[in-house]
């Protein structure tokens, strides 16, 4: 990943992060909680649980999809501009193996921030007892949005 440090724009990012993420009723429905929030990189966190499985209880492709979205969408929002809001405006999923756990981590990652465009990349682990297996993988674009009325941090 990145090994040169990213420049914060917005010191209470960390702040700003846990703001947002509490007003989203999709993390709320998965039962999703923040892990990591460091410059650049996001972390979300969900149990498994029946209500967000597919016919065969592995958690659904949608929900993978979902929770990786918003790691890579807050992990944008660490370095963007203190005015700025953000919203996805492309990603593509790799799904690698079935979603098998007892819980998940999605890591959101930016590769390269942008002042309009930034572009992260994530992946999503299944974790069972102590053994860590890779299940999908995740390239997203992001949108700095600023000056819109409805659209906040």
């Amino acid at each position: 990943m990145n090994t040169i440090p990213f420049e914060v724009q917005a010191p209470a990012y960390v702040e700003r992060v846990h703001e947002s993420f509490a007003r989203q009723g999709a993390m709320q429905t998965l039962g999703a909680r923040l892990g990591l929030v460091a410059p650049g990189a996001v972390d979300i966190e969900l149990d498994w649980a029946v209500g967000l499985t597919q016919q065969h209880g592995f958690l659904h492709a949608g929900m993978v999809a979902t929770a990786l979205d918003s790691a890579c969408g807050y992990a944008g929002l660490t370095l963007m501009a203190e005015d700025a809001a953000v919203l996805t405006i492309e990603f593509k999923i790799n799904l690698l193996a079935p979603a098998r756990g007892e819980r998940f981590r999605m890591e959101g990652r930016v590769l390269k921030p942008g002042r309009t465009i930034t572009v992260c990349e994530g992946r999503a682990f299944a974790l069972d007892g102590s053994q860590e297996k890779l299940v999908a993988t995740m390239g997203c674009t992001l949108m700095a949005v600023t000056g819109r009325e409805n659209i906040r941090h």
